[in-house]
């Protein structure tokens, strides 16, 4: 075990794109990183590896972050491995696409249990367990403001990230603990591309401003400013898309 003085990060769903760029990017900053994964642990060992070889610290753990169990796991192995937790970074999600008047019931349901139950299940053991001076930051998207079709399930689960994150950072008074969410533009992920044709992705890449979909590197320079100096920002929702929305 490292020193308590260290700074320490639980990033979930450290294996994809996002959540991978954020574990490179705070670890770059000197702080050690627990990378989460569920169903993708050869990503997430390359994460880790690739954060070693660069000299840092970072370990993985896996499991279901809707399940309260398998959360606390994460911040056993943080207090284990490195000494406590300062920065809870929630990038785990999903993201089916379909019409409101399409969409299987069944598949609303698992959107809303992954997202929202998990970001209240991390939440909530971030609140109990996150050392003064940490952060919370949380994933929403700025298809709440964008309202685009087929998001529907999607958009209702991040709404729902927001109003927790707002709520949180109030119940957190005298704690020194902020919290905050990221809600990114259209971003070259996995999570993003995947069902897409080359031709929409060129459309909504020249909708923006600047010509492009965003990158899990201009989403994680965000989260650093949020794990590190943004001690004054709390309670927001920071929309981090290149002007879309």
């Amino acid at each position: 075990m490292t020193s308590t003085n260290e700074r320490v990060a639980i990033v979930t769903g450290g294996s994809g794109g996002i959540g991978r760029a954020s574990a490179l990017r705070l670890a770059a900053d000197g702080i050690a990183v627990v990378v989460h994964y569920h169903g993708n642990r050869d990503r997430a060992d390359e994460t880790v590896a690739s954060i070693i070889e660069s000299g840092g610290r970072a370990v993985t753990a896996g499991g279901d972050i809707s399940e309260e169990e398998s959360a606390t796991t994460l911040f056993d192995v943080a207090e284990q491995e490195f000494g406590g937790v300062d920065v809870l970074v929630h990038t785990a999600g999903i993201m089916p696409l379909s019409p409101i008047a399409q969409l299987d019931l069944e598949e609303f349901d698992r959107v809303q249990r992954i997202n929202v139950r998990g970001t209240f299940v991390v939440d909530k053991l971030a609140a109990q367990r996150i050392r003064p001076g940490g952060a919370i930051i949380n994933f929403s998207t700025s298809i709440t403001r964008l309202q685009t079709p087929a998001y529907g399930a999607y958009a209702a689960s991040k709404a729902a990230v927001e109003a927790i994150s707002l709520i949180l950072a109030r119940e957190l008074r005298g704690r020194d603990v902020t919290v905050n969410t990221v809600a990114p533009g259209p971003t070259a992920t996995p999570l993003f591309l995947d069902g897409k044709s080359v031709e929409l992705i060129e459309q909504i890449a020249n909708n923006n401003p600047f010509q492009r979909l965003g990158t899990p590197e201009d989403i994680a320079e965000t989260v650093a400013f949020l794990a590190g100096p943004a001690r004054w920002v709390n309670g927001q929702t920071l929309y981090v898309n290149g002007g879309a929305a």
